[in-house]
Parts: structure tokens; sequence; C-alpha cells
């Protein structure tokens, strides 16, 4: 039998992320990884997208604070990871303005949170992305539920758009991940991989820590929930979830790989851009590509998993076509593609789509879920958040009753871990959808 100071189950951004601000406290951590490796459950299939727009303030004041820690990866880190290091590619974001999206709020949290923005004219839009199309298709569609979906031409157009220049991606998920665990490792935390989390003991109203599928037990007074998908799994096996308003569901999502529009290399001179008169997000890729996904308009059906290890993880013919005709109608000179190209992974979706990152009604049990398909880029902000809740509940402050408040490291701005609770009512502000 092992003993620890916290288990950490997912080795996924947010695992490897509270790994390591943990390992910095001096905590002796261990992640347990039921993959062979670290990063390559869904958080491998993450666009990766770095964007600060958001439904709430709090939203955007920890997507905000994200950007520093991209723009500083190396530094933040401290160590170089001799499988390479992932890269931030700072290419700016847009946000065009339709009415799929609340902008003037989303400008509002801007201009409170001190976000750089700059709102362009539909003129100016055209300027730096001469090859979009400007007309509004509000709402979005589907073939096979519009009779004139071919034929339908827009005569309104989009207000115009507001730019972020310090948005962009990450290039590589699963290695900025492993990245994270190298550090962590630097720290002295240890990784377990090709083990599941089989059993959660408790003394009392205490966590005592994991059984895992090798009849191995590990003991640490703290474990961290961050397994993602399979994160609803490990509640239930704590028995925690009877204690939370807010839960979570595995919910699959595609996203596909369209060559760019003819003269045009989007890889390099393309922006991150959220289309919410399509219902779709996209941002450059390699080999000259596009990465194209839904923003879940309310036309998508979805599809909840209830196995998280079983799923169709192939394109589909009827979401390929009406996604990414939604992104060719955004673009001047773009036709559908003969050859369909992506694939699935699961989002870990909380019931109102904002992630849950709190305590449990199980001492020493804590939650880093629900990151619902678009919190990977909050990754690094998050682990320090929840080091900081973590640390903070273990000395005795009561977080439901006085909820934990953090000073974000770079811009200085009050993240409130309340908005994150497992007992709020659903946020009526949220957007209920994803955006990468």
């Amino acid at each position: 039998m092992s003993k620890y100071d916290v288990i950490i189950i997912g080795a996924g951004i947010m695992g490897a992320a509270t790994a390591y601000e943990l390992a910095k406290k001096g905590y002796k951590v261990v992640v347990i990884e039921k993959n062979a490796q670290a990063g390559t459950g869904s958080t491998a299939g993450s666009c990766a997208i770095v964007r600060a727009h958001y439904s709430t303030y709090q939203g955007v004041a920890m997507a905000y604070e994200g950007f520093f820690y991209w723009l500083n990866w190396e530094d933040y880190l401290g160590v170089k990871d001799p499988e390479g290091m992932a890269r931030y590619m700072n290419c700016g974001s847009i946000l065009l303005k339709t009415k799929g999206h609340n902008y003037r709020k989303v400008l509002e949290h801007f201009r409170a949170a001190g976000v750089k923005h700059v709102e362009w004219t539909l003129e100016q839009l055209r300027e730096n992305m001469p090859l979009y199309n400007h007309k509004a298709w509000w709402p979005p569609s589907r073939p096979e539920d519009t009779p004139d979906y071919w034929d339908r031409e827009p005569t309104d157009t989009i207000d115009g758009a507001v730019f972020t220049p310090e948005s962009g991606y990450v290039d590589r998920p699963d290695l900025a991940t492993r990245n994270m665990i190298h550090a962590a490792k630097a720290h002295g935390a240890e990784l377990m991989t090709g083990r599941r989390v089989v059993q959660i003991h408790r003394e009392g109203n205490r966590v005592q820590g994991v059984s895992l599928d090798n009849a191995e037990r590990i003991d640490a007074p703290i474990v961290v929930n961050a397994a993602g998908p399979h994160s609803f799994i490990i509640n239930r096996m704590a028995g925690i979830e009877e204690g939370m308003r807010i839960k979570t569901r595995a919910l699959r999502h595609e996203v596909h790989h369209v060559p760019s529009p003819p003269g045009f290399n989007f890889e390099h001179d393309g922006y991150h851009t959220s289309d919410g008169d399509n219902g779709i997000y996209f941002r450059p890729c390699v080999n000259n590509t596009i990465l194209v996904g839904s923003e879940d308009p309310k036309c998508d059906p979805q599809e909840w998993i209830e196995n998280p290890d079983v799923f169709n993880r192939e394109v589909t013919d009827a979401q390929w076509a009406a996604q990414v005709s939604r992104l060719v109608r955004r673009f001047t000179n773009m036709s559908m593609p003969e050859k369909k190209m992506g694939f699935a992974e699961l989002y870990d979706v909380s019931d109102d789509w904002i992630p849950i990152y709190d305590k449990s009604d199980l001492d020493g049990f804590y939650l880093c879920i629900g990151t619902s398909g678009n919190q990977f880029k909050n990754g690094p902000v998050v682990g320090y958040c929840m080091s900081e809740l973590i640390d903070r509940c273990e000395k005795g402050q009561d977080h439901d009753a006085d909820p934990v408040i953090v000073k974000a490291v770079y811009t200085g701005l009050e993240l409130n871990m309340q908005q994150y609770s497992r007992r709020r009512e659903i946020n009526p502000e949220s957007s209920f959808s994803v955006n990468g």
C-alpha cells in the first residue's frame, strides 16, 4: 500500500495542471491515468482554442488570465520537456457580431476585465479577412431540416466583429499536458498510467484513498476527481452526487478538417473565428486546413453517452454536411470538400456548461470537472485555483460558507470560485454551448 498527500484521478490538462500546482506547494502527489500516456484522453481531442469571450464576467476573467500562461509557457513551467514543448499559436481571435452571440455583453466583460480588443466595422473585417462573407445566416440550420438550405440567400448582413490580438490556440494539447506532467515530476509528483480507479475508500465522512483495477490500494487524505468524461462515474463511486445541484455527463462531439479556400493559406494567415450566426467556430490547422466545430446551436442534435469507453469516433455524414456547409457559407470562394476528415471525442458537460471546481460533501474529495469542451485554455489557471482552494479548505476555510477568492497571478483579477460551485443554481447567463 502506497501513501500520498494527494491522489488525482485523470492525467488530462486539468489533472496535470492541478498536480503541478499542488506539487509546487509541497504536496506529495500521484496522478492516476487509465490510458497508457498522459494527455491522450479527451484532452487530446480538444481544439485547444485560447479566447476570452464568455457569457459571464468570471468566465472572461479566468480566460484572460489564461492568455499569459500560454504566452509565457516555458517560463511558467520552468523546465524543458525532452519530448518537446507545445507551441502557442498567437493568431488572434475574431468574434463575429451576430445574433448568435450577445457580443454587447461580452464587450462589457472585456472592458471590466481589461481584455485587449478592437471593434471592427464590416469594412475593417474585409480588410483583415477578405475571404469572409458578411451575410447574416441566422438562425443556424441543417441541410436535412431546411428545404431551401442550398438556395437561400440572405439579404441582411452581420454587424462587424470584435478582435482580440492575444488569442489563438495551442498546437498540441496532448503535448502541453505532458509538458505539465514533466514539470510536476520535477517537483516530486508521480504519474501512474494504465490503471483505473475501481473504488473510493472513506472512513466516516473523510476520503481515505482509492483501489485500482490491479487490486493495489493507494491511500491519501485528499482525492481530486479530474476524470473528464468519466467524472460522473467517479462521483457515483465516491457517493457524492446527491450533494450536487449541478452534475456532469458525457457528450459526443465531432470536429472536422477542411482544406483552405483556393489561393489562401489559412494555416498561416487565418484567425480563430467564432461564428454564432452559423453556430460554428473554426481555427487554422496543420497542412493548410481549417478545423471546424459546432457551437451547439439548437438545430444540432446532442448525443449523450452512458458509457464513456464506448462511442462512435468516426465522422458521420449528417454532422459533416451540417457543420462544413455552415463553414462554406462564411467564405466567399469555398465549396464542399469531397473527402470527409475529422474525428469525434467526448465533452464532460455540466448542467449549465459551466465547470465545477469545488470541494464536495465528502471531506478531502475535490471536483475539477464539467469542463464542457471549452476549458482546455484555462487548464493552467484552473490548476492554480484548485491548488489554492484545496490548500485553504484543508487548512480550515469553509468554502461553502466563505467562498475562496483567488487573486490571479498575471492580471491581478479576482477569481471567485463560488461561480463554479457544485451547489449553485443553473447559471442563466451561461451560453449553454461550446467554443473549442
